[in-house]
Parts: structure tokens; sequence; C-alpha cells
């Protein structure tokens, strides 16, 4: 990622968002855009790993991963819908966490590589 303009970016979710994106779809010809939810997201081998809502990002990276582990204390767990519980292994990451949500696009796209 070209970090000169990052100060400019990480005042915006949104466009920082899109900036990751771009960067993970050019440096991984494996990467696509995709939908989840009607929000914009990255998908690889046909499944979303992260996307973008409402000034947060959810990322796929599964059931055993404990965000308080690497500091992120703005997070909750993606409960989409109002009568089942939340989905296993996602997690909305705040945009108060927006440093990290470069280093956790790289974490769900590994783990969803391992996915079957």
């Amino acid at each position: 990622m070209d970090f000169h303009f990052l100060p400019i970016l990480m005042s915006d979710s949104r466009a920082y968002f899109d900036v990751l994106s771009q960067d993970c779809c050019s440096t991984h010809a494996d990467v696509a855009e995709g939908k989840m939810m009607s929000s914009p997201g990255l998908k690889v081998k046909g499944k979303i790993f992260a996307f973008y809502h409402k000034s947060a990002m959810g990322f796929r990276l599964g059931p055993q991963f404990d965000p308080e582990l690497f500091g992120i204390s703005a997070w909750e767990p993606l409960s989409p819908f109002k009568t089942k519980p939340p989905l296993a292994g996602w997690l909305m990451v705040k945009e108060q966490e927006k440093k990290e949500w470069e280093n956790l696009i790289t974490l769900s796209l590994e783990y969803t590589r391992t996915l079957a």
C-alpha cells in the first residue's frame, strides 16, 4: 500500500476501505470484489472474507480468533438477523480500530483460503 496518503484516508473510513480493497485485489490474483448483504466486500474462492458496513468492517476470522490478543477492543460479533444468533467466526471491527483493518484483511484472507 502507498502510505503517502494514509493520514487523509484514515479520516474517511469508506475511502480507507476502498484503498485496502483495491490493494488486496491487485496484490492477490485470487481475490475479487464482492457483496455481503449489499455491502462492498472482498472474496476468495467465491467466499466473502471481509466487507464494509456502516463505518465498520466485518471479517471472517474463525471461531478461535480472539480480538483481545490483537489489542482490539472496539468489536462485536456479526449479528445481522434479529431472530438468529450471531454468525460464528465473524467479527465487526469498528472504525476506532481501522488501523488494524489491513492486518485483519490479511488474517481473514488466510483463514478463508483454508475453508473447503
